[in-house]
């Protein structure tokens, strides 16, 4: 539309004004309380599982991020000590005590964690690391917090829209780029991994014995790639959102249900959900739990100016979305089919794709002799380490150059490497994943094409 020269309603500048509208804080405050909860219950639940004797204390070998190779486990007392420290941090941001000091720990730490072992990835570690970065810089600490009740002055109610809109707009990027990746042929013309899946659900009540039907592993797939597609916008649309955060619980509940090795994913997401909801809805639960904690954290009456945020500030955010906008496409970098390489496949979003299953058998040879020893996985990795490497190549490769390493230190004057591995995708018969002729020991770890994967080949 276009009015006395000028655009209408969708110009640029009515859009920057748009982001500019003051609105209250509640939703950015409760989400820094619900956030904080839920990582403290998720911390005290590794504790108690034991996951952080068996994934980080346990191995002797990880499986580092290139470029992070210098992050290492810090023994048994001090990644107890770590995760205890993530814990009180994780409080603290729920209490907004010493907030900024918190959330920057938990950053820190988390962060620090997830990265010792490529192994232990999952997407929701990622989502978890990107919010924690986020509410470094933004104020949830300003209103319904302790820090507001030691130092009255900083408390606040109205922030800019765009202060909210962050969280939005990440959860937004999560819902979208996952559905996005749905968008394949074996998701949506042959319902996989789906219908490799759902058999194994038919122990299930009332609905178990449909889980050998076609047509539900289609319907599971396509409402899969529709909700995430759309759900935001029906969650950003006042009139649509009650229905659409039906359909939030529904979805990851029912995830939860058939597929609880997803972890903690389907409540994060539930949770954080919440925060499309408009501020009456998330003030009414702060005077709930004012009521609750008899003003132990309600703010006192005195209110401050408004604050003005640092100008660098939407600029820094503006890149942070950019790049997060561009890092699930990097696959398109590279050569050959996604799935089967994995080349650009983590950090993007693609949640529970494909059924990828391998075996892989790793021989040393010492070419001065021609001696060939064939490696016992099991002595250097976990099962979970050996059931991931095995098909994945950068893996395979760190696993190989490690083996390189410690046979030399075992005397063995250049070892090579070579690896026999078998890799099935999506229910196919399994077939050799790598040019077992190559010398792993000898090709570069990096970010590069490893032309010594052997091309995908459709099924005939």
């Amino acid at each position: 539309m276009v009015t006395n020269g000028k655009s209408g309603s969708f110009s640029g500048e009515a859009w920057l004004k748009g982001l500019q509208r003051p609105v209250h804080i509640a939703p950015l405050v409760m989400f820094r309380i619900l956030f904080g909860l839920m990582m403290f219950a998720s911390m005290v639940r590794f504790w108690m599982k034991g996951w952080i004797t068996e994934l980080y204390v346990k191995p002797s070998f990880y499986f580092p991020y290139p470029g992070f190779e210098w992050v290492r486990p810090l023994g048994e007392t001090g990644m107890h000590l770590l995760f205890a420290l993530i814990a009180l941090s994780a409080l603290l941001v729920a209490l907004g005590l010493f907030y900024r000091v918190a959330i920057t720990l938990f950053f820190l730490t988390f962060t620090y964690v997830e990265l010792i072992d490529s192994t232990n990835y999952l997407n929701h570690y990622y989502f978890i690391s990107l919010v924690s970065f986020l509410l470094i810089w933004l104020p949830a600490n300003r209103y319904f917090s302790l820090d507001v009740r030691l130092n009255p002055e900083i408390r606040q109610e109205i922030v800019p829209r765009w202060i909210v809109g962050v969280f939005r707009l990440q959860l937004g990027m999560v819902y979208i780029f996952a559905g996005i990746a749905k968008l394949n042929p074996d998701w949506l013309l042959e319902a996989l991994p789906l219908k490799i899946w759902l058999p194994a659900k038919s122990h299930l009540p009332i609905i178990g014995n449909l889980m050998y039907e076609a047509w539900v592993a289609y319907l599971f797939s396509w409402f899969g790639a529709i909700y995430d597609l759309f759900i935001v916008f029906f969650l950003l649309n006042r009139k649509t959102r009650p229905v659409a955060y039906g359909f939030v619980l529904l979805f990851h509940l029912a995830t939860a249900i058939f597929f609880p090795g997803i972890g903690m994913f389907p409540y994060v997401m539930i949770v954080s959900s919440l925060v499309f909801f408009h501020a009456g809805f998330h003030q009414k639960i702060i005077a709930f739990l004012s009521g609750l904690t008899g003003r132990s954290l309600a703010a006192p009456s005195y209110t401050s100016k408004q604050q003005h945020f640092k100008p660098y500030l939407p600029v820094l955010l503006g890149i942070y979305f950019l790049l997060q906008a561009a890092i699930p496409f990097r696959y398109l970098l590279y050569p050959g089919h996604l799935f089967w390489n994995e080349e650009g496949f983590r950090f993007s979003w693609r949640v529970m794709l494909m059924e990828k299953s391998g075996n892989t058998f790793f021989y040393v040879k010492e070419p001065s002799t021609g001696k060939t020893y064939e490696v016992s996985n099991s002595k250097f990795l976990t099962p979970l380490q050996e059931k991931m490497m095995s098909t994945q190549p950068d893996m395979i490769l760190q696993y190989a150059h490690f083996l390189a390493e410690t046979y030399a230190q075992r005397g063995i004057k250049d070892p090579e490497v070579y690896v026999e591995c078998f890799v099935a995708l999506n229910g196919e018969r399994s077939r050799l994943f790598v040019d077992k002729t190559v010398n792993l020991a000898k090709q570069s770890l990096g970010w590069n094409h490893y032309n010594w994967v052997l091309p995908y080949r459709q099924p005939e």
